[in-house]
């Protein structure tokens, strides 16, 4: 059992689970109800993106991007603790929009979870 960490949008893998979104906002155009159909997210968990102040930040400096985005995700210990108690039990999926996960939070967010203990897709 493990998280996949996945581009939101992107076809869905064997095995993935359900998606969970933590973008700070939802796609754009989309009706609400079509949201899984179109491989977006199931779920959304918007409390694990960064804040919009950080968002502009990422684009100008991702280093202080990702230790600000750090710092942000420890009011979110609760989360991040029980997803990775979920992940020794059940597959699911957390993803973001962006197309490049080196420069996306999802990035982070991985590395985050591993350091918690969660399960992760290689």
């Amino acid at each position: 059992m493990t998280i996949s960490v996945v581009r939101l949008g992107s076809a869905r893998g064997k095995g993935e689970g359900p998606r969970l979104g933590t973008v700070r906002r939802p796609p754009r155009g989309v009706k609400k109800q079509d949201y899984a159909r179109l491989d977006y997210y199931d779920a959304w968990l918007p409390e694990l993106s960064p804040s919009a102040t950080l968002i502009k930040l990422a684009h100008r400096d991702w280093k202080t991007f990702a230790r600000r985005y750090r710092k942000e995700m420890q009011g979110q210990e609760h989360l991040l603790q029980t997803l990775s108690a979920l992940s020794r039990g059940t597959d699911f999926s957390v993803g973001c929009y962006c197309e490049d996960e080196a420069r996306c939070h999802r990035s982070i967010l991985r590395q985050i979870l591993l350091e918690h203990g969660a399960r992760i897709a290689k």
